[in-house]
C-alpha cells in the first residue's frame, strides 16, 4: 500500500508519516519499483498503534519505547500517565479558579486585575506576615476610604470572597486566621454560605476554622447557620456555635452552653454567655434548671460538677438560690464549700 492510500485509511497525513519514518517510529516494508514507499499490514497496524498511544498522552519518544521495548510494563505506563494527568488537572483547575477570582472582582483595568492577583499570590504565601499583611489590605479594599495598618491604599480591588474562605479554612496561624476572620466579617454577601459549607469538611481542624469564622460574620444569615451548628455531632463546632449565638442573645444556645462547662472547654466563656442570657426571670430559671438537671446526673463528675456550681453565681433569681442552698449540703465537700461561699456572697448583696 502506497503512502497516499496509508494517509487516507489511518488519517495520518502524509507528512506525519514520513515524521514518523525519521524518528524511526515506523519503516516502509519496501519500495516500488519506481522508488515509492510501500506499506504492509503489519505497518499499517504499528501506524495505528502510535495513534493510539498517543492519543494517551505520551509523546513520540515514550511512544517508540512502548512498541520497542520487550521489557516496557503497560501497567507503569497506565500509572504513569494517570498521575500526570490528575496533576494537569489540578494546575487547569487550580488555573480556574484563579481565573473566575479575577473576574469576580470586577476589574476596570489591567492594574486592578493584576492587584488581585498580587494579593491572591500573598494569600497563598509561605510566609505568615505576607499572608497576614494580605489579609488585613482585603479587609480595607472591602470598604473604600478606609485604611489599614498594611499601608494598603484606599482604592484597591476587594479579594473575592470565595479566596478569603478559601485561606481561612486553611489557616493554621492564630494571627493570619484573626486577620482573616476580620476580613471576612467586612466581605459582605456570600460568606456565610461558603462557610456553612465548610462545617461540614470531613476534616475536624476545617470545622473549627469555619465555625470561628461564621462566629464573627454580623447579620441573620451567619446566625442561622451557627443555629444550625447547634446540632452538629462534633462538640467543638457545636460549642463555638453556642457561644457565638448566646452572644447575641439567643436562648437556644443554653443546652450547649452547659455542655461546655461539664466538658471543661471554654468553660469561662460559658458560665459569663449564661449570666448574660439570663437577663429576665424565666430564662434565668430555666438555665439555673438545666445546670441543676446536670448536676444530678450520676455521670457528671465531681470536675464538672464544681464548674457547673460555680456558674450558678451568675444566674439571677430564686431558682439559682433555692439551687446553691441545696448544694450547701451536698456529699461532694468541695461543691458544698463552693455553694456556701457562693451563697454567702448572694445573701450579702
Amino acid at each position: 500500500m502506497l503512502i497516499g492510500e496509508v494517509a487516507r485509511r489511518s488519517g495520518v497525513s502524509a507528512r506525519m508519516l514520513r515524521h514518523y519514518e525519521s524518528l524511526g517510529l515506523v519503516h516502509p516494508s519496501g519500495r516500488t519499483g519506481s522508488g515509492y514507499r510501500e506499506y504492509s499490514e503489519e505497518d499499517i497496524r504499528r501506524i495505528f498503534h502510535i495513534e493510539s498511544l498517543r492519543a494517551l498522552g505520551l509523546s513520540l519518544r515514550e511512544v517508540k519505547r512502548a512498541l520497542d521495548d520487550a521489557d516496557f510494563t503497560p501497567s507503569a505506563l497506565v500509572d504513569d500517565l494517570i498521575r500526570r494527568t490528575r496533576e494537569r488537572i489540578a494546575a487547569e483547575t487550580e488555573l480556574l479558579t484563579r481565573l473566575r477570582r479575577i473576574h469576580a472582582a470586577d476589574p476596570t483595568g489591567w492594574e486592578d486585575a493584576l492587584q488581585v492577583v498580587t494579593l491572591l499570590q500573598a494569600l497563598g504565601s509561605k510566609s505568615a506576615d505576607v499572608r497576614q499583611r494580605a489579609a488585613l489590605a482585603s479587609a480595607s479594599s472591602a470598604f473604600p476610604g478606609s485604611s489599614a495598618s498594611s499601608g494598603s491604599s484606599a482604592d484597591e480591588v476587594p479579594v473575592p470572597v470565595e479566596a478569603l474562605v478559601e485561606a481561612a479554612l486553611g489557616e493554621s496561624d492564630p494571627n493570619v486566621a484573626g486577620a482573616l476572620r476580620w476580613a471576612l466579617a467586612r466581605s459582605g454577601d456570600g460568606a456565610p454560605a461558603l462557610l456553612a459549607e465548610g462545617i461540614g469538611s470531613p476534616v475536624a481542624a476545617v470545622r473549627e476554622r469555619a465555625v470561628r469564622s461564621l462566629a464573627v460574620l454580623p447579620g441573620d444569615e451567619a446566625a442561622g447557620h451557627l443555629r444550625d451548628a447547634l446540632a452538629h455531632p462534633d462538640p467543638v463546632v457545636r460549642g463555638h456555635a453556642a457561644l457565638a449565638i448566646g452572644a447575641r442573645g439567643d436562648t437556644d444556645a443554653v443546652p450547649a452552653l452547659v455542655d461546655l462547662l461539664e466538658e471543661g472547654r471554654n468553660d469561662t466563656d460559658a458560665a459569663d454567655t449564661l449570666s448574660v442570657l439570663a437577663s429576665d426571670t424565666a430564662t434565668a430559671d430555666r438555665i439555673a434548671h438545666r445546670l441543676v438537671e446536670r448536676l444530678a446526673r450520676s455521670t457528671t463528675r465531681a470536675p464538672a460538677r464544681g464548674r457547673l456550681t460555680q456558674a450558678l453565681a451568675g444566674i439571677p433569681g430564686t431558682r439559682a438560690s433555692q439551687a446553691l442552698a441545696e448544694l450547701s449540703h451536698d456529699t461532694d465537700r468541695a461543691v458544698a464549700l463552693t455553694a456556701t461561699y457562693l451563697l454567702q456572697l448572694r445573701e450579702a448583696r
